[in-house]
């Protein structure tokens, strides 16, 4: 009788959000479908009613973190001031879940949240002067930058313990700052930056900022 009370009250949602806050912490591999169900105290067939399997899982947290872009209205501005915009609302969402930015990769073009995302990116794009396919294209790959961007993040890569990542970045900087200045004078003097940025906000500013600038460069190229 208490495992069918439990399988009743199972919430689906809730299972995700005890996904999405375990593979924050150790990836999306420490996911899965036996180690939630111990967390929700039911059996690992109650959540096969809900999931297929891990990989259905998995799509469920990429869905997840689509649902959370909060896509800006859309205004008088330029096409690619709106762009930079709805583009940074995306990375924004991603941000709060680095580990798993790249799980949106095969669900925008599945979920809803995706779809509209999509769409809103492909008019800006057909209204900047782009054909429907040089959209789509130029949309596809700009998107996978960002999440690249993401998942990249000099930070997000290194250990989650604040001293063992310090200790981390301050050998990554020495060995660096190790080089021979007069072989490698830049490197040597950008060290720190190099290993890791100086502000983090600015990091994924600048690579916003560089994705809409290379868009607006291959349009003004192919006009």
């Amino acid at each position: 009788m208490i495992a069918k009370e439990a399988v009743r009250r199972l919430d689906p949602d809730k299972v995700v959000d005890s996904a999405l806050a375990l593979a924050d912490v150790e990836g999306p591999a420490s996911v899965t479908l036996r180690r939630l169900a111990t967390q929700h105290s039911v059996t690992p067939m109650a959540l096969y009613r809900h999931f297929k399997d891990k990989d259905d899982l998995l799509a469920a947290l990429g869905d997840r973190l689509l649902a959370d872009v909060v896509l800006p209205e859309p205004t008088g501005a330029r096409w690619d001031e709106q762009l930079t915009e709805v583009l940074t609302a995306f990375v924004t969402a991603l941000r709060a879940h680095p580990k798993l930015a790249d799980l949106t990769l095969t669900r925008i073009l599945v979920s809803e949240a995706g779809l509209a995302m999509s769409e809103r990116i492909m008019e800006l794009l057909t209204e900047g002067g782009f054909s429907i396919d040089d959209a789509a294209e130029v949309g596809r790959q700009s998107v996978c930058s960002l999440i690249s961007l993401v998942t990249t993040d000099p930070i997000t890569r290194e250990v989650t313990d604040p001293v063992a990542r310090e200790d981390s970045l301050r050998m990554k900087r020495a060995a660096l700052a190790g080089l021979s200045p007069r072989k490698y004078p830049l490197i040597t003097a950008a060290a720190d930056t190099l290993i890791c940025p100086t502000s983090t906000d600015r990091y994924y500013a600048l690579g916003i900022e560089l994705v809409v600038a290379g868009i607006c460069g291959v349009l003004t190229k192919e006009q």
